[in-house]
């Protein structure tokens, strides 16, 4: 098995598509193809924290909570996208998809790795991060993705705004990270 492998690792294919990085103009056709063929199979642009909505609504029902009345859930199609559950959502699986690529991927390209936690401020500025990127995701309509990437392909003035103050928070973002946690 393992001659196999090295086989495959020597290929220059191999080394082309898992070892060697993609060019930006490579990732933005890949990307852009990709876009086409989901929107035409789904009829949806591609989205990520949508789905996050709906998370959050399936674990407070099983703590015995109700959505129903909430506004976000007041639609018979945001109802019914919650009684048929994260197996039958095609944003769940989607995102299901996108972290067993980034695993994959990494996998193959022999990028996987455990590294060490250097500090406690490490762990704090990771959770503080995502936890305000994830709230503001919710707040702007859509992540990078959806209110970005799909709106500017669905040429929507939207992705537009958000592409500017993105490059705001961005540099907001990475003054005070520079400041209080490195």
């Amino acid at each position: 098995m393992k001659q196999f492998f090295d086989k495959i690792s020597k290929n220059r294919y191999y080394a082309m598509v898992f070892k060697n990085p993609f060019t930006y103009v490579t990732g933005a056709v890949l990307l852009s193809l990709f876009q086409i063929a989901l929107f035409a199979y789904s009829g949806n642009p591609w989205g990520v924290s949508g789905a996050f909505a709906n998370w959050g609504a399936w674990i407070y029902r099983l703590f015995g909570g109700n959505v129903d009345k909430w506004y976000y859930f007041s639609s018979s199609g945001a109802q019914q996208t919650l009684d048929a559950g994260v197996l039958n959502n095609s944003g769940s699986l989607m995102n299901f998809g996108i972290a067993a690529g980034a695993l994959l991927a990494a996998l193959l390209a022999s990028q996987f790795k455990f590294k060490k936690i250097k500090s406690v401020k490490q762990v704090v500025a990771a959770v503080l991060g995502g936890l305000l990127m994830g709230y503001g995701a919710r707040l702007a309509g859509g992540c990078n993705i959806g209110a970005l990437f799909s709106s500017i392909a669905s040429l929507s003035l939207s992705g537009w705004v958000f592409a500017l103050f993105l490059l705001v928070g961005a540099f907001i973002g990475s003054k005070l990270l520079a400041k209080f946690f490195l």
